[in-house]
């Protein structure tokens, strides 16, 4: 499921795509309006399944994360942070599996 929502801060949009248990597995960006959001949104939905829009990485520290791009080379959606390869690739499963389906709830009131 996707949730989409404003930062009390900041107020700008953000969404974040949940897998069945609750967690998180995937986060955008920042946007300044939510229209722009929930074409974030549609991305992740259009992109999420095809593998070569992923990008593996590791941060400074060696944990594994991978970011998520758009037909245009965008970055749309980061993962959480991972310590194995296997839970990387793991992730990457989980998020092509939730994206076809998922619903949207809008948290923003």
């Amino acid at each position: 499921m996707f949730e989409i929502y404003q930062s009390e801060k900041t107020k700008k949009f953000h969404y974040r795509l949940k897998a069945a248990n609750g967690q998180i597995i995937l986060t955008g960006q920042a946007y300044k309006d939510k229209a722009s959001c929930e074409n974030g949104v549609a991305s992740v939905q259009s992109n999420g399944r095809v593998e070569r829009m992923y990008e593996l990485k590791e941060s400074a520290d060696g944990r594994k994360f991978f970011v998520l791009r758009s037909a245009n080379g965008q970055i749309i959606g980061q993962s959480q942070m991972y310590k194995s390869e296997s839970g990387l690739k793991n992730g990457v499963i989980s998020v092509g599996n939730n994206v076809a389906n998922a619903r949207v709830r809008d948290l923003v009131a």
